[in-house]
């Protein structure tokens, strides 16, 4: 599982600092942090894209994806595994 590493992206796109090393697999993400709007999750996807060497489409992407910490690094472990 990509957590550490997914966590890692999140904390430098949204720039969390500090504060971005306590999530965890069940913190919850869309709705929940201030700095996950509309725009940081194009730039979010975008960083996964490139740290991890994988292709996302539009459709790929739901609200769930972002549910949590836990349910993003399960997204990209499954864009890995395909």
């Amino acid at each position: 599982m990509q957590l550490e590493e997914v966590k890692a992206v999140l904390v430098d796109v949204l720039n969390l600092g500090d504060a971005g090393q306590a999530l965890g697999p069940d913190s919850p993400l869309l709705g929940a942090l201030p700095e996950l709007d509309s725009m940081a999750v194009v730039s979010v996807i975008a960083a996964l894209e490139e740290r991890f060497g994988i292709m996302v489409d539009d459709d790929d992407i739901s609200a769930s994806t972002f549910a949590t910490l836990g349910s993003l690094s399960a997204f990209v472990d499954d864009k890995l595994a395909q």
